[in-house]
């Protein structure tokens, strides 16, 4: 079988190199025709479990009292915020903002009702709402209003009355909900049992059609963005403007994704390119690997867009990930030639490009299959953008492997040998020196690595997953300064909804004895109907309210208790009762009413709603902590049942996928190691020398998690990954150079002279793919998105840790355990 295989490659490849390459050539540009279908994702859908319950519930509260959808534009003039030629120029903004196709309305201190400036009753505000842009408003009376008012304090207007917010509302695409709601469904009844042949074909073609609407979404709200910065730089001359809201957070997250693709693709060649010429200073040495690994990109990418596949803020860097594993593999090769060109000085190319090839097809393929292993364990995160990761570097891992066994060595074969260079550089010296090291300080080595892991996993207890939102940004960012400047002075930036069902024993009525009910039965209208919209519920909503108020985590606090407390100046101020409330309700206008009451307590009154906002910049804040303790004491303090009690927003959902992570890294690693293992035993073939091999991989991770937690950088969407990804490369060390070491120690049966002959072949193709790797992840620090500057800087350093336990800790190991055995058996 093997001598088939590789009289089939003779014929293929290095028989027929210019077949081969115009094979390659083709397949690229078919590939290469596919790139304009590449698109990004950065939306809110993945950042959140796919099938995570409180998603579901999210998406129901949300479709019930209005989307989170929209845009905050904080405005802070350098007048007076209630001169006249503030308001002018807040009317020409919101004005202007109006004129945007996809806008539906603009929230400011110009349009909210105003009761108070001056005082009106129920009958004059049937009339007319007056706002601050109605005639007879007092414009003091109005600042007063707006600045005290529970309704409109630290969220409309800062405390100090220096900063307002316009809350910019897009119009609901009701093409987008239902396309997602019909593909949910689906995919929902996929999971409790197996679709029927329309089902599936109508689920793949609903997925296809939600992908390019989402996509045609998501770019048109680019545009809108875009339009709105330019109408706020019309007005920068009068106000400091800051943007934010979750759509705008998507759109920037889109360009730092783009700016990193250019960036980190370029970059990486660049500077890639400079090692390695620095490396073996001549240019086919440079040229080939360079090409190699740049055609792999462009065919990934071409079968990403064929796929319709969507890159989100997680595989934003595959392309460097790519680039620098497609190099790692033909720098191997360029080793192992340049080693046999020197060994065999008068050898034919094809010789010494065959002995190659077939000396490193095997530990390149065990290495490309264990990476490859690696990543794909990152399904098992049940987070869709690392899912979507894994895979998209399985097929990467791939392509480059089929290109490095066949457009690198078919270009070799159209070349000449080469001049040959003797090889004294600084690698030389320091493989050298750590092999005398190893003879010498073994032990020490040993202890060392002990200390070193112990130390690691007291840094590991350490890990959190426990981070705020606001420091994925760095400071000088739009983003951050607009999160920052709406928790300093506006109430708070993360959305949270306490969401307050009424007793399940209140819609049993026929078991209820009147006397025991809360509502009287007497009363017309909603009071009668409603567990909450009445007299006796207020006192409760209120206690509620003033306990969610009261937390130092959170800011503003908007309920039906707000609003009542407002509207209590429509009764002259006396006590709400329930002919009152029942009167209130029928009789407000519609758009008072759906400011002030529909977003707090659904129509039939039996469902409470409060919107609590956090402060993102606490940088106390723990946010598992935070939703514990509120969900506890509204059951403990307030008397309700665990059932009537949810919480939901974006800070759920962001939460529910943090807090996975910690499952979802013991399950990578888990899967990791033991993978690696049977892929080891089976390469080696024998458990000794796997379990051996493991080990500097499993130091590395712990390393690089230990650190982690002594520095206090937490688990996150990106940094999830480091562990797998270091394992995943770092294996490939560890296969290459347990391969050599066999191999040299089968000459004599010395383990020393293996050791210095493994570490002066191997250990320099080793030292220079380590310092690729660690030179190609620095270059991430370069990025705006600030996990990606960890993920960088993290797995560098991993690369790093696991040379070095390759060199040290593993020839050690393999000298004094034996596993090969002393050549007599």
């Amino acid at each position: 079988m093997k001598d088939t295989l590789q009289n089939l490659y003779d014929r293929l490849v290095l028989d027929r190199p210019k077949l081969t390459l115009l094979m390659v050539l083709l397949a690229t540009l078919l590939f290469a025709s596919f790139i304009p279908d590449f698109k990004l994702d950065i939306s809110a859908d993945s950042l959140v479990l796919e099938q995570d319950e409180d998603l579901h519930y999210y998406r129901a509260i949300r479709a019930r009292y209005g989307s989170d959808d929209y845009l905050i534009i904080t405005y802070s003039p350098k007048g007076g915020l209630f001169e006249a030629q503030t308001l002018d120029d807040l009317r020409r903004l919101r004005d202007a903002l109006l004129k945007i196709e996809r806008v539906e309305s603009v929230l400011s201190i110009l349009d909210v009702p105003l009761l108070e400036s001056p005082p009106i009753g129920l009958q004059e505000l049937q009339r007319q709402t007056p706002t601050l842009d109605s005639e007879g408003v007092d414009r003091q009376l109005a600042a007063v209003e707006l600045q005290q008012s529970p309704l409109y304090r630290n969220r409309l207007v800062g405390e100090e009355g220096d900063t307002t917010a316009l809350q910019v509302n897009f119009k609901r695409d009701e093409t987008y909900l239902r396309l997602r709601s019909e593909r949910d469904a689906l995919r929902e009844r996929e999971l409790e049992q197996p679709l029927s042949q329309h089902q599936s074909e109508q689920l793949t073609q609903l997925t296809d059609q939600f992908k390019r609407y989402s996509s045609e979404l998501m770019v048109q709200e680019e545009v809108d963005i875009a339009q709105i910065r330019e109408i706020l730089d019309q007005h920068r001359n009068r106000a400091e403007l800051h943007l934010g809201g979750l759509p705008m957070i998507v759109a920037d997250m889109m360009e730092f994704v783009r700016h990193d693709l250019r960036v980190f693709g370029v970059g990486v060649i660049v500077i890639l390119a400079m090692l390695l010429t620095i490396a073996f200073r001549q240019p086919r040495w440079v040229f080939l690997p360079i090409t190699t690994a740049l055609v792999a990109c462009v065919i990934t990418v071409g079968l990403l867009g064929l796929y319709e596949w969507r890159i989100t803020i997680v595989s934003s860097n595959f392309i460097t990930l790519l680039l620098i594993f497609s190099l790692s593999l033909t720098i191997h090769l360029v080793v192992r030639y340049r080693e046999l060109q020197m060994l065999h000085p008068d050898a034919e190319q094809r010789y010494l490009v065959r002995e190659t090839v077939y000396s490193k097809v095997l530990p390149s393929f065990y290495t490309v299959i264990t990476t490859m292993v690696a990543f794909g364990s990152l399904v098992v995160s049940g987070i869709r953008p690392v899912i979507d990761f894994g895979w998209i570097m399985v097929i990467g891992l791939g392509v480059a492997f089929l290109l490095a066994f066949t457009l690198f060595p078919a270009v070799l074969m159209l070349m000449r040998p080469g001049e040959r260079r003797k090889r004294h550089d600084i690698t030389a010296h320091i493989t050298d020196f750590t092999a005398h090291v190893i003879e010498n300080h073994s032990t020490t080595v040993l202890l060392v690595t002990l200390v070193g892991a112990i130390v690691s996993a007291v840094g590991i207890t350490r890990l959190t997953v426990d981070n705020r939102f606001i420091d994925y940004f760095k400071q000088e960012t739009e983003i951050f300064q607009g999160m920052y400047l709406v928790d300093q002075k506006l109430g708070g930036t993360t959305p949270l909804d306490v969401v307050i069902e009424a007793p399940s024993d209140f819609f049993e009525e026929e078991e209820l004895d009147p006397e025991d009910q809360y509502i009287p039965q007497g009363e017309a209208g909603i009071t009668a109907t409603s567990y909450w919209f009445n007299s006796y519920a207020l006192d409760e909503i209120e206690a509620i309210h003033a306990y969610l108020d009261g937390i130092n985590e959170t800011g503003k606090v908007l309920s039906l208790s707000t609003s009542m407390s407002v509207l209590k100046q429509l009764n002259q101020g006396r006590p709400l009762d329930d002919y009152f409330m029942s009167i209130l309700y029928k009789r407000l206008p519609e758009d008072v009413k759906a400011s002030m009451v529909s977003p707090y307590i659904s129509e039939d009154g039996n469902q409470l709603r409060f919107a609590v906002r956090v402060y993102e910049s606490d940088v106390a804040m723990v946010r598992q902590a935070l939703l514990d303790k509120i969900h506890r004491d509204l059951t403990t303090h307030f008397g309700l049942a665990d059932e009537q009690v949810r919480l939901s927003g974006m800070m759920v959902l962001f939460n529910n996928m943090l807090q996975s992570l910690f499952k979802s890294q013991v399950l990578t690693l888990g899967a990791v190691f033991l993978a690696i293992m049977v892929m080891f035993a089976v390469l080696f073939r024998s458990i000794r020398i796997a379990l051996i091999a493991i080990i500097p991989n499993l130091f590395a991770a712990s390393v690089v998690l230990g650190l982690m937690g002594w520095l206090g950088v937490p688990l996150d969407i990106m940094t999830i990954t480091i562990a797998a990804i270091s394992v995943g490369i770092g294996v490939d060390d560890t296969i290459h150079y347990v391969h050599r070491y066999g191999e040299e120690l089968q000459k004599d049966w010395d383990y020393k002279e293996a050791l210095f002959r493994s570490h002066n072949s191997i250990g320099r193709a080793m030292y220079f793919t380590t310092v690729t790797i660690t030179v190609g992840f620095s270059i991430l620090v370069l990025s705006s998105f600030v996990p990606t500057i960890y993920f960088g800087i993290l797995t560098a350093f991993a690369m790093v840790t696991a040379l070095t336990a390759n060199v040290t800790v593993l020839p050690i190991l393999l000298e004094k355990l034996q596993p090969y055995g002393d050549g007599n058996s």
